[in-house]
């Protein structure tokens, strides 16, 4: 395990301003050209001393721009961007274990920032993305109960909508959740909704986050796991022109921070299999912007024959990503100690809502979720009116995170062998969140601004679409999908052929 970041509840001294270095981008043409001068970046050297990443004197990060961006009162957006430079840093260093050479990184803050909500900048066949089954839904909001305490509710799929309504004895009418929601306290709820293995959360604050069991259960856990899990040999990079060249990712995740994470990965050049059920439901505008880089299929874990297809694919994989409850996969034969068994050096990553430890690990959750319980969403409004923040900050750069502690566990196999365990959650990033300090003016926030120069278009399935690259620029192998989003299920379930 990499150590753990104690943090403090004061606004971080790693957050201070450095001063931009040279640069020249050109980022929409995803074959930016960089030109850094300087060290890496202070923020950056704090993560990458906490996952035990060592680079020489010769590698550089830069980190330009500053928040607000986008009205958070946490400066959300420089986290993602360190998160993402602590991420090239690493590719740049599987880079070097390849060919010697290490890359200049840059991010630019606002592109960082805008990625936390990439629906800002995507278009499709020139207008607006689809809306998700949140967008506007009365089970998917903050209520206030009769003890004057608030509740997030989330019902956003069908049958988390029917358990949240059997739970109330309502309808999914606003008003009728209202009133439902207002004969009942906070805490009673929140109870009830888990014992019906349903999502929502009760509003705390930041004190009341680190005095709860499951709080307490993660204030030393570090922003992202790097746990092994057994020994086995070296195992070298493949041959190829970018840091992940002929990697094999197998990502079993949904909506929205594990699914960032194996897209980040195929921004490096890793081959991204994702497979889902064709029985779950999904959100569409969340695959178009997730769903990069990826070859996607269907399996269905309830079938023998595809369970006996899914073992083949992970006895092939060097990355498995999850995002199922801690217990789901084992008894299916998939937890990480039963992979790294057939699967010598595999490098298996687990990301969920409230962290892999303590009294909740085990309990659904969400983005909301994540920012109601920890006390992002009373900062961001008022512990009378919790308010959450209008960025999905948590579940991107738990993504981003994910992928850094990816990326140094390939760097260990390779160095060292092994088989690794990458564990990351939302809370874990809402609790770094909290440690940085509500600092930022929303009233300043400079906003997106043209987001014509960060992003590209393609011709999809969906029709004509219009998306953000990738936010990591690198001075030899430019961050790029090669693949376009496509619909799930498309491909069939089986790594792409010549690797």
């Amino acid at each position: 395990m990499t150590p753990s970041n104690t943090g403090s509840t004061t606004s971080s001294p790693i957050f201070m301003r450095v001063p931009p270095h040279t640069v020249r981008c050109q980022t929409r043409s995803m074959a930016a050209s960089v030109e850094v001068t300087g060290a890496i970046d202070p923020r950056v050297q704090e993560l990458l001393d906490e996952v035990g990443l060592k680079v020489g004197p010769d590698q550089q990060a830069t980190i330009v721009g500053h928040d607000p961006i986008l009205g958070n009162r946490f400066p959300v957006s420089e986290a993602a961007a360190v998160a993402l430079a602590a991420g090239g840093i690493a590719a740049s260093d599987l880079w070097a274990l390849k060919t010697g050479r290490r890359q200049q990184v840059r991010v630019d803050v606002r592109k960082a920032g805008i990625s936390l909500r990439a629906t800002l900048a995507m278009r499709l066949n020139g207008g607006p993305p689809p809306p998700s089954w949140a967008d506007g839904n009365p089970l998917v909001d903050l209520y206030r109960c009769r003890d004057d305490r608030w509740v997030h509710l989330h019902g956003n799929f069908p049958h988390l909508a029917a358990g949240t309504m059997a739970v109330l004895g309502c309808s999914r009418d606003r008003a009728e959740i209202t009133a439902a929601v207002a004969r009942r306290d906070a805490q009673e709820l929140e109870d009830a909704l888990a014992a019906n293995h349903q999502c929502g959360a009760m509003a705390r604050t930041a004190e009341e986050w680190a005095a709860h069991p499951q709080g307490q259960a993660m204030a030393n856990v570090p922003r992202v796991e790097i746990i092994k899990l057994a020994d086995s040999d070296p195992r070298p990079l493949p041959a190829g022109d970018r840091p992940l060249a002929d990697v094999r990712v197998l990502d079993l995740t949904r909506i929205l921070a594990g699914p960032t994470h194996a897209r980040t990965l195929a921004q490096y050049g890793a081959d991204v299999l994702h497979i889902t059920s064709p029985n779950l439901p999904s959100s569409q505008v969340w695959v178009m912007d997730t769903n990069q880089g990826k070859l996607s299929a269907y399996l269905d874990l309830d079938a023998p024959t595809d369970v006996d297809r899914l073992r083949q694919l992970a006895t092939e994989a060097d990355v498995f990503a999850q995002g199922f409850r801690s217990q789901a996969l084992e008894r299916r034969g998939f937890g990480p100690h039963q992979l790294a068994a057939i699967r010598p050096g595999i490098i298996y990553v687990s990301i969920n809502c409230y962290g892999h430890v303590g009294p909740w690990l085990e309990r659904p959750g969400w983005e909301q979720l994540a920012q109601t319980v920890t006390g992002l969403a009373t900062a961001q409004g008022t512990p009378d009116r919790p308010q959450r923040m209008p960025v999905a900050a948590c579940d991107y750069t738990t993504g981003y995170l994910a992928a850094l502690g990816t990326l140094v566990a390939l760097g260990r196999r390779a160095r060292e062998g092994g088989s690794y365990h990458v564990r990351a959650s939302l809370c874990q990033s809402a609790m770094w969140f909290q440690r940085l300090g509500p600092t930022c003016d929303p009233a300043q926030a400079s906003g997106p601004g043209d987001t014509s120069e960060l992003t590209t278009d393609a011709d999809t399935a969906w029709g004509r679409l219009t998306y953000l690259t990738p936010c990591v620029e690198m001075s030899e192998t430019p961050p790029a999908w090669l693949r376009q989003p496509v619909p799930l299920g498309t491909h069939p379930p089986s790594w792409p052929a010549g690797n």
